[in-house]
Order: C-alpha cells, then sequence, then structure tokens
C-alpha cells in the first residue's frame, strides 16, 4: 500500500524543515511525499530544494489559499491513501505512517482517523491540548464530534468518487469534507486509538474572535450544502468540546 502524504505551506521557513525531516524520517518503506508551496517569498522554497529528490513531487506557485492548494496535492497524487501533514506539524513517532496503513489494512476501511496533541511552538515536547477521537458514532457529528483532520487518511478513491475540498469555504472545508464523507455519504472508517501527529498551536480558524465565529458559521454551512440540518445547538457543541482537551 503506497501513502502519499502532503505538506502544503506558504512562507514557513520556521518549521518547514522539521515537518519534511519528520516525514523523510518515518519507517514505513512506500511514501510518496509532495509538497505544495504558495509561492513562498521568505526562503521556504529555498529550504524545500536542498532535499532534492527525497521529495518526490513539488510545486511552488500561486494558489487559491489552503484548500485549493490541497486539491492540488491530491490530484497530484498516485498512493493507494492519502494523508497531510502541514508545514507546522510533525509525526507524533516514526512509526505513526506504519500504524496507520495497518489499520487500513487491518479494517479494509475506506479511511482511518486518529488522536493528536497541541504543543507549544517553541517547544514541540511541550504538550498544550489533547485530542482523543474516540471509536466513531454517526450521531456525534450532530453533537459538535469531528475526527482530527491532520489525522484523517482517506483511500484515493474516495476522494475521486466524492469530491474534493469546497474553496467556498476559507476555514471549515476540512470539515465540510469529513461530514460528507462520514455523515452524508457513511464511508467505512477505523478509528487508530494512536497518537498521529504533534500540532504546534496557532491554527488560522480559531486565531481571532473574529475568525471563530466565521469558522462557526461555516460549520454550519457545511451542513447546509449537504442538504442535512443540524440541531439548533450543533454548531455551539463543536467548539465547546474543545475544553475538555485542555485536561
Amino acid at each position: 500500500m503506497k501513502v502519499t502524504i502532503i505538506t502544503i505551506v506558504f512562507n514557513n521557513r520556521e518549521t518547514i524543515a522539521d515537518t519534511i525531516e519528520s516525514v523523510l524520517g518515518q519507517t514505513y518503506p512506500d511514501i510518496e511525499y509532495i509538497v505544495v508551496d504558495g509561492l513562498s517569498t521568505d526562503g521556504t522554497v529555498q529550504t524545500i530544494k536542498g532535499y532534492g529528490n527525497r521529495i518526490a513531487k513539488f510545486i511552488s506557485e500561486e494558489d487559491g489559499g489552503l484548500y485549493d492548494a490541497l486539491n492540488k496535492g491530491i490530484r497530484m497524487a498516485t498512493g493507494d491513501v492519502i494523508g497531510f501533514l502541514h508545514s507546522d506539524d510533525i509525526f507524533y513517532s516514526k512509526e505513526a505512517i506504519t500504524a496507520v496503513a495497518e489499520a487500513f489494512k487491518a479494517a479494509s476501511s475506506d479511511c482511518v482517523y486518529a488522536d493528536l496533541v497541541y504543543v507549544d511552538r517553541e517547544k514541540p515536547d511541550k504538550i498544550v491540548r489533547n485530542w482523543k477521537s474516540g471509536i466513531y458514532k454517526r450521531k456525534s457529528f450532530v453533537y459538535g464530534w469531528m475526527p482530527p483532520h491532520p489525522t484523517f487518511y482517506v483511500k484515493r478513491e474516495v476522494y475521486e468518487r466524492l469530491g474534493l475540498y469546497d474553496t467556498a469555504f476559507k476555514s471549515a472545508a476540512d470539515y465540510e469534507l469529513m461530514l460528507r464523507y462520514l455523515y452524508r455519504h457513511g464511508i467505512s472508517t477505523a478509528y487508530l486509538p494512536a497518537y498521529l501527529v504533534r500540532m504546534r498551536v496557532g491554527g488560522k480558524s480559531n486565531s481571532t474572535l473574529k475568525n471563530r465565529i466565521r469558522a462557526n458559521n461555516e460549520d454550519y454551512n457545511a451542513w447546509l450544502v449537504n442538504g442535512l440540518r443540524p440541531r439548533f445547538y450543533t454548531r455551539y457543541l463543536k467548539p465547546l468540546r474543545k475544553l475538555t482537551q485542555f485536561f
């Protein structure tokens, strides 16, 4: 089973090398690594090019934002399974992708998701939040649940069959896609009860109150574009669930 890992980046010279090293250091033998750069100007491109052909595919060009870049990477992918490691993040261990591949084989599922930890930006060994996903139950989406997007691995044929990220969303296209795949279309999934990613704090959707309000509105719209009706409390429970991650 070939696993494609996609990293998207824009002007993130400070941490991109950590991310790349984390992918290249995986023990799993069949990884296709793709890096999609948004035409960085801070030296990020030079850092990436320094890895030469250890990175299978690399493009640097202007894009339409985060989700447009993710879609570019997916279209370039040739792996059986596709996952992402963002340019601020690193894998929890060198065996992370091996564990993902084994979970796919054991469950024969369309997708696999796991747990992650949020870590201090300067000290990635310092855990700030702990996101334990739990076993998937369809009704959980109504109560604000979602799997951690950086741990969400999907078979390439599912992207081809059910579509890519909806770029009309600015911060909730990942939520919309997972809602579409899992809740609306009911693809088969497996929970890997292990930490997969160390995610540095400071995500776009939570960086300001304005962004959080916009993300909350987009979460609601994610249901509507799929012809679904959430409960009145769904949009409020989703951010509230994050509070338990601090304990």
